[in-house]
């Protein structure tokens, strides 16, 4: 039987927790069972430590859930059903405020795993380092390092211009890199959007370097980071930053030069035969997905109250789901797309309720009922497919054979009655919309809809009652967290 990391057992001795002040917002304080100067005297200690900054990461308040849920209702694909502000309706409306749950929300969690990973760094060159062996850091230190750069990137995509605009000079985040474990260490004014993107490559960079090829089991290949989800993920940085030419020089580390496409080395990462299984218990584990955030029963080890995918996107038990049906799907969005045949597999995760004017579509993607212990995708190998696929197009502005081939991996994985040939497409442009399109399609419900719509600088389009949003509009981006403005007299908004 395979061995499942229970992150909540490492919660409890993780050495920063939450403090009920609100300084602790930006400065949380120690809450732990160990002493700072014992936190990584023994092996066991440091790998407690480690292993906390998975669980910072997966917390329902970030990668756990919302995260990933914002990601989704920023687009057009997705219409509010219960007008809630706990539950994103002003994220979805795109009117957020300084002080609104989410905004401050996110900034608060992911800072706090930022934190995390900056204390366990600074503990392992303190003597953890000595404690483990040279061999056993540098892996630690890596995943470390990988965890913060994904939290760094993430921040981004929601409080900050894209790099396009300005190519990175527009103020990004507090980039802040070393622990802070008391008061008084706030004030940091914002790098601009291109020094943080320096820093998420170099801690991807150094983390790839150091990662294992792979471990010895499925669920801590997908759970836990090795070199190829530091590479993964570095194509989406780098597609967020429109540098084709290094989305292609890391994507074909991964990715053969021929179908059927796979990883040469590493983790044998690869798309699966069927969509479906990838998202059915108990088969979250498959080489299709890079990184996960892994959910158990386990008492705090799953997202949490109303921060669930299947929550929000899963209708409720009257309609026949298992979550609370908060958003429905947009009647006008990627399922009224006449490209997407009814034969294609990724239908199945749409469910119809009603009839008539009552009539509504829903995402079932993520079928577990509560606690919600469906496994959150963080990267999987056929957004890395796409991402190449894109960056050929872009790169070289012409409908190019393998982004082609790419393309029909993803489509015909699902739907064989669909074949695209280069003679399909008669401009560079017409592909590039064609991968989009298959993006939204293939990632719906994964959160990477308002990445592709801002990194593009794209207005995003009108939904339901809410009009569409032009890059130069307020709230394009979110405003910075209430909590950091009052807290950090350095900070500016946006």
């Amino acid at each position: 039987m395979k061995k499942k990391i229970n992150y909540s057992v490492f919660f409890c001795l993780a050495l920063l927790g939450l403090s009920a002040c609100d300084r602790s917002l930006l400065t949380p304080i120690p809450q732990t069972s160990v002493s700072d100067a014992s936190a990584f005297s023994t092996p066991t200690r440091v790998q407690t430590q480690l292993l906390s900054l998975y669980g910072a990461l997966k917390d329902g308040n970030f990668y756990g859930g919302r995260y990933v849920i914002y990601g989704d209702i920023r687009g057009e694909d997705f219409i509010n059903e219960t007008s809630n502000l706990v539950t994103g309706s002003d994220v979805w409306g795109l009117n957020a405020t300084n002080s609104a749950t989410a905004v401050v929300n996110l900034w608060y969690f992911a800072y706090l795993t930022i934190n995390k990973c900056n204390v366990f760094l600074d503990g392992m060159a303190a003597g953890g380092t000595t404690v483990v062996g040279a061999e056993a850091a540098a892996k630690y230190i890596a995943e470390a390092k990988l965890i913060r750069g994904l939290s760094y990137y993430s921040l981004l995509q929601y409080y900050a211009r894209p790099y396009i605009d300005g190519n990175g000079s527009k103020p990004g985040l507090p980039l802040r890199l070393s622990g802070i474990k008391g008061v008084g260490q706030s004030n940091l004014a914002r790098s601009t959007v291109a020094e943080v993107y320096t820093q998420v490559l170099k801690d991807l960079n150094e983390a790839e370097a150091d990662l294992p090829l792979k471990y010895t089991t499925d669920t801590d290949n997908t759970t836990r980071a090795h070199k190829n989800t530091a590479i993964a993920l570095k194509t989406r940085v780098y597609l967020s930053m429109q540098n084709y030419a290094a989305v292609i020089t890391e994507a074909n580390k991964m990715v053969s030069a021929s179908a059927p496409f796979s990883a040469p080395t590493g983790v044998a990462n690869a798309l699966q035969a069927d969509i479906t299984t990838v998202f059915t218990a108990p088969n979250f584990t498959t080489t299709e997905s890079i990184f996960s955030m892994p959910m158990t029963t386990t008492s705090g080890d799953f997202p949490g109250t109303q921060n669930q995918l299947a929550f929000y996107y899963s209708p409720n038990t009257a309609n026949g789901g298992v979550g609370n049906g908060e958003y429905s799907l947009n009647p006008k969005g990627i399922i009224a797309d006449t490209s997407w045949g009814a034969s294609d597999k990724r239908r199945a995760f749409i469910k119809q309720s009603g009839t008539g004017a009552n009539a509504k579509s829903w995402l079932v993607k993520y079928k577990e009922k509560s606690p919600y212990t469906d496994y959150v995708p963080v990267i999987r190998y056929s957004e890395v497919l796409l991402n190449l696929a894109e960056a050929k197009v872009r790169s070289t502005n012409t409908v190019d054979a393998q982004a082609v081939a790419l393309l029909n991996a993803v489509r015909r994985r699902s739907d064989a009655t669909k074949t695209y040939t280069t003679a399909s497409f008669a401009s560079s442009a017409d592909l590039a919309n064609a991968i989009l399109l298959e993006r939204r399609i293939e990632f719906l419900g994964e959160g990477l809809r308002n990445n592709d719509l801002v990194r593009l600088l794209q207005t995003i389009p009108a939904k339901g009652t809410v009009p569409a949003k032009a890059p130069s509009e307020p709230n394009y981006i979110w405003p910075i967290s209430a909590s950091e403005l009052a807290l950090n007299n350095l900070a500016t908004d946006n």
